[in-house]
C-alpha cells in the first residue's frame, strides 16, 4: 500500500544532510513552508545551498533558517526587500553567498530540471554582469543566454490538501513556485493542511502528481495569510 504520509514535519526533514541543495516554495510569505522550514532549523543540517525566490522575511521561515546560520548560498531573484534585514546582514559581512537569478529564469531553469533538458536559451539577462561567463547564441534576429538547469537535493513546499499517495491541490497564491519545484528535486516534501481518503480529489484540480512526491505531513492550522492579504 502506498503511504506517503509523514507523522511529523522533524520526522518529514530527518534526511536533509549538510550540503544539501534546498528548493523551498513560496512568493514572500505566500505558500512559505514554515513549519517545514523550522524543522529543519531543528534536526540541524548546515551549509546549505537554498534555492527560492526570495531571501527570508522578518523574523519567520527562511528568513529564521538564515539567522540560525544554516546557510552558505542563496539562489533567488528577490534577496533585498525592507524586511530581509537577516540576509543583508550576512552579506555585507561577507558570511553567505549569493547567485542572482531573474525571475523568469529561476522558474525556466527549474521547469528545465523537471523536465530532464539540459539547460534554456533566454534573452534575459544578455549584455549585463548576470550573463558573465556564460554561452551567448545569436538565435534568428536576437541573442540569447545559456542557462544551466536547477536541481536540488530536497524541496520544501506547501500545499493545501493532499491524498496518501502524494497528489497536491493548492489554496490560491501559495501554489507559485511549488509545482515546478517538485519535479525537480529528488526529494519533495510537503506540508499541507488536509490529508483526504483517495478519490476525494478530483483528478482534474490535481496540480502536482503524486509521483513528484515522496512525503506528506499534515500541519494543523498551517493555511495562514499570503501576500497581499490573500489566504495561503
Amino acid at each position: 500500500m502506498i503511504d506517503k504520509s509523514v507523522a511529523t514535519a522533524l520526522q518529514a526533514v530527518a534526511d536533509v544532510f549538510d550540503g544539501a541543495r534546498v528548493l523551498v516554495g513560496g512568493f514572500g510569505t505566500a505558500g512559505m513552508p514554515d513549519e517545514l522550514i523550522d524543522a529543519l532549523i531543528e534536526q540541524g543540517a548546515r551549509d546549505l545551498t537554498i534555492i527560492s525566490n526570495n531571501a527570508g522575511n522578518g523574523e519567520h521561515g527562511l528568513a529564521a533558517l538564515l539567522k540560525a546560520g544554516r546557510v552558505a548560498k542563496v539562489v533567488c531573484s528577490f534577496p533585498r526587500q525592507s524586511d530581509s534585514h537577516h540576509f543583508d546582514a550576512l552579506y555585507r559581512a561577507g558570511k553567505i553567498e549569493l547567485e542572482l537569478v531573474p525571475q523568469g529564469t529561476l522558474a525556466a531553469r527549474i521547469e528545465a530540471a523537471g523536465a530532464g533538458l539540459g539547460g534554456i536559451y533566454t534573452p534575459t539577462g544578455v549584455g549585463t554582469p548576470l550573463a558573465t561567463g556564460k554561452e551567448t547564441r545569436r538565435i534568428g534576429d536576437r541573442d540569447y543566454v545559456f542557462e544551466l538547469p536547477i536541481h536540488a537535493d530536497f524541496a520544501l513546499i506547501k500545499a493545501h490538501r493532499a491524498d496518501r499517495w502524494g497528489n497536491l491541490v493548492y489554496r490560491k497564491a501559495a501554489r507559485n513556485f511549488g509545482p515546478i519545484m517538485a519535479t525537480a528535486a529528488r526529494c519533495t516534501i510537503a506540508q499541507v493542511t488536509q490529508v483526504v481518503i483517495l478519490g476525494e480529489l478530483d483528478p482534474e484540480v490535481i496540480v502536482t502528481p503524486g509521483i513528484y512526491v515522496q512525503r506528506v505531513v499534515k500541519i494543523d492550522g498551517a493555511a495562514g495569510a499570503g501576500a497581499l492579504g490573500v489566504a495561503a
